[in-house]
């Protein structure tokens, strides 16, 4: 708190927000996220409206659909390295298909890889898998590698390595965290490894991680997923766990910058319902309809509060059955439960509704130079309960929106 700041004074959810009425948002999601798919652009702009009349089943409704729509979003994913490293092999065994079946990418003990190819699978819908050429095979520089290879359409890369992580594989690396881009690192002979050395499996793929974190903290690349695997078994060693990285992060590729513009536009929102009846309620036309003159009023206030963001025990019950999970998940970090949650966890209001302050202020009322002081405490704990119950809206809504990217496990 600042120094000269009135310590019953209510923050606003955004600063410096004005208090004036709700008018409609100058942005939304619909118009900031240029998909050009006019079904999307328009679930969106039913979820604003679900919003702003506080109906949060019908949001997380159209959360639902917005993730299954963008799910059918193509992503391009590339796989490159040096040539021989077995980049193809990995495609192949990424889609746990065999070498011999027709729509193979084609591979072998001498560079097979000449173009680019691309590929799909049905274990990841809507991927496009490109098989580059090996670096050094169509340029002699990173740059030019780059450039003819279109590194800027690519969503995702993996970097193939076998044998030894060489100065190509840290550059490439650090080309694509330049642009921006996630990437892999995969190791992909592990077998050959395992028979050729005499450590222990724990202490080959310790000394091999390390030995590639090394490299790229040398030239100051962060560290991504290294994934130790071998192309002849696509469900030993760390394939699986490739598999599982790679379905959440094609979730995120797909639903990370929509959903957050959706998650920015619903803060707007919710702020813009509050500054709203932040001012009904300065200027008195609450006071009667919801009142906090005591203990059960205040009840009575938080309730109506709760219904009107759609945050009440019957719409989160609602909610949770849609999402996949259960209410108590929503309920677990709600400050505005019940009166008593709600006092415990802010202090402020807990001051507000002290016996001691609530005593103090019931004595001016028989003051008349001060009696005016009255109305405005009640307008400040008013306005608290508010903006208590605004918050949680928002807590439940980022909930709603990571449960709907990743369900809960059952």
């Amino acid at each position: 708190m600042k120094p000269s700041q009135n310590p019953w004074e209510v923050e606003p959810l955004l600063p410096n927000m004005a208090e004036t009425p709700y008018a409609p948002l100058k942005s939304s999601f619909s118009r900031s996220y240029q998909t050009g798919d006019s079904i999307l652009h328009e679930l969106n702009r039913t979820l604003e409206r679900a919003l702003k009349e506080g109906r949060l089943l019908d949001v997380a409704r159209g959360i639902k659909q917005t993730v299954e729509k963008l799910s059918q979003t193509p992503v391009n994913i590339t796989v490159t390295g040096n040539s021989g490293n077995g980049m193809s092999s990995f495609i192949n065994a990424l889609r746990i298909i065999g070498h011999e079946e027709d729509d193979s990418a084609p591979s072998g003990v001498v560079r097979t890889t000449q173009t680019r190819a691309k590929y799909s699978s049905s274990h990841f819908p809507n991927v496009i898998l490109w098989d580059l050429p090996g670096l050094g095979a169509t340029a002699q520089t990173i740059d030019n590698y780059r450039e003819e290879m279109e590194f800027s359409m690519y969503d995702l890369f993996i970097i193939i390595a076998s044998e030894q992580f060489s100065s190509s594989h840290v550059n490439l690396a650090k080309v694509i965290q330049g642009m921006g881009k996630r990437f892999y690192i995969v190791w992909t002979k592990l077998d050959r490894d395992l028979r050729s050395h005499a450590h222990s499996e724990t202490l080959l793929k310790q000394n091999i991680r390390e030995n590639i974190q090394k490299e790229l903290q040398k030239e100051r690349v962060n560290v991504p997923p290294i994934f130790l695997v071998s192309n002849l078994d696509p469900l030993l060693y760390d394939f699986p766990m490739l598999r599982d990285t790679l379905h959440k992060d094609l979730s995120d590729i797909r639903c990370c910058g929509p959903l957050s513009t959706l998650s920015s536009t619903f803060e707007m929102i919710i702020d813009d319902r509050v500054a709203s009846l932040r001012e009904r309620i300065d200027e008195g036309y609450l006071e009667h309809s919801l009142s906090v003159r005591d203990d059960e009023a205040m009840r009575e206030c938080l309730k109506a509060y709760r219904l009107k963001f759609g945050v009440d025990d019957e719409s989160l019950e609602q909610v949770a059955q849609t999402v996949g999970t259960v209410a108590q998940e929503y309920r677990a970090n709600m400050k505005s439960q019940t009166h008593d949650t709600l006092r415990r966890g802010d202090w402020r209001l807990r001051v507000m509704t002290c016996v001691l302050v609530n005593g103090f202020f019931r004595i001016l009322r028989y003051l008349p130079g001060l009696r005016c002081c009255v109305p405005c405490f009640r307008r400040m704990k008013h306005k608290r309960v508010l903006l208590l119950v605004a918050q949680d809206t928002k807590t439940i809504l980022k909930k709603i929106l990571k449960d709907s990217i990743s369900p809960p496990q059952t």
